[in-house]
């Protein structure tokens, strides 16, 4: 009866390296795309985006949750490359800092050609075995990129971006984000604004994914029952599981089952475990929740790498992603419902978003009033003779009292 309790522990082992030889097998045929990594951020920061500086080797990188060994033993096959700019450049450089990142995630593409295929159609993103190249795919995060503008955000699609983020952790002067809904930011826009609703429209006319991480709930709300197509989190997770405001709550997991969408569960630990600490385990529990509320369909990975300064254990950079699989295979998570959440559900909106694009309709061209964006740092040509646009009353007045003040000096 005791002769083999020696083989618990080598059962045990064997079934783990079963899983985890399955994940691999699932990967190497459907590398996982991820939604959300912020390494064209620490390129900023830590380099000026110099990629040519020897310590910027991205194939010997150090001191960075990404580099190309690490892509590579995660087997990830696409990646939306996070082209950020923080909050403090609204009003101000914004459209240039944005630039400069998708430039130095083409420029990516161009130095390390093995590596980075950038691309930005669905098909392009549809990795086969053996071909190599992350697919690499640009995700504007913050609204206030665009500076209020339908004109920058036509100019950034054209430049290839695929996924636009309303807002960041702060208002644009036409969306709300996430600290509305802990009382650290008052509600400007209720959600979205009449101009919001027209930067929806037009995101949906191009064929931009509609991303609502980072929005408040009202946002969230708005933008889903407003888009004609199905719109994604590129880096949130369940709110039931650890309530935090940058999660989605239950009533909007259910919007998202009804319209097709998708949420990217986020690694970063405040968003995982509400702590300090969090593990492997507990970012499956938001995976196994989304699935269990809103169905398969509407799970995927935005891992956030290189973009938050803690991670769970067992997912410390972008090699572990087989160990996240092997944990769902785990779970009971079928090889189809593990297919889909590594790529085949974000494919699927990606393609539902460019089939509702229609480049022949008529592009918005009605600008933001006036009255709504800061002045301190911007000039306003065409806002004076540009017919039927109304100016705001304090935009008025102003007008009308040095209209008085001139007739006066005459």
């Amino acid at each position: 009866m005791w002769t083999g309790w020696w083989l618990w522990p080598l059962v045990a082992v064997c079934t783990a390296d079963q899983f985890r030889d399955n994940a691999v097998r699932l990967m190497q045929s459907t590398p996982v795309i991820d939604g959300h990594n912020d390494l064209p951020w620490q390129l900023l920061k830590r380099f000026n985006n110099q990629l040519q500086d020897p310590r910027a080797n991205l194939t010997s990188l150090n001191g960075t949750h990404t580099n190309i060994p690490k892509l590579k033993a995660g087997f990830v096959g696409a990646q939306f490359w996070s082209a950020y700019t923080p909050c403090d450049t609204q009003n101000k450089d914004s459209v240039k800092r944005t630039l400069e990142q998708i430039d130095v995630i083409q420029r990516m593409c161009q130095l390390y050609p093995e590596t980075f295929l950038c691309v930005t159609d669905s098909a392009g993103g549809c990795q086969r075995p053996g071909q190599g190249a992350v697919a690499s795919l640009v995700g504007v995060e913050g609204g206030h990129s665009i500076d209020s503008s339908l004109g920058v955000l036509r100019a950034l699609y054209h430049l290839g971006m695929r996924y636009l983020t309303l807002t960041h952790s702060c208002n644009t002067p036409w969306a709300d984000n996430w600290l509305v809904d802990t009382g650290e930011d008052e509600a400007q826009s209720q959600g979205l604004s009449s101009f919001g609703q027209s930067v929806v429209k037009e995101m949906n006319r191009l064929g931009v994914i509609i991303d609502l991480a980072h929005v408040s709930v009202a946002t969230m709300e708005a933008a889903l029952q407003l888009s004609k197509a199905p719109v994604i989190f590129s880096h949130s997770s369940a709110y039931s599981v650890c309530q935090h405001r940058r999660n989605v709550p239950d009533h909007v997991l259910q919007l998202v089952k009804q319209t097709g969408s998708l949420v990217m569960v986020n690694f970063y630990n405040d968003y995982v475990s509400c702590k300090a600490e969090a593990n492997l385990s507990q970012v499956a529990d938001h995976l196994d929740y989304i699935k269990k509320v809103a169905g398969a369909g509407a799970v995927g990975f935005g891992g956030d790498y290189d973009g938050v300064s803690r991670l769970p254990s067992g997912l410390e950079d972008v090699s572990k992603y087989p160990d996240l699989v092997a944990e769902l295979l785990r779970r009971q998570w079928t090889e189809e419902e593990v297919r889909g959440a590594l790529a085949e559900n974000l494919l699927r909106v990606f393609k539902a978003v460019e089939q509702a694009s229609d480049h022949k309709q008529a592009p918005g061209e009605e600008p933001i009033p006036l009255g709504q964006l800061e002045a301190s740092c911007r000039t306003n040509y065409g806002y004076s003779g540009a017919p039927s646009l109304h100016l705001q009353p304090g935009t008025l007045l102003a007008s009308l009292v040095t209209l008085l003040l001139s007739l006066c000096l005459l």
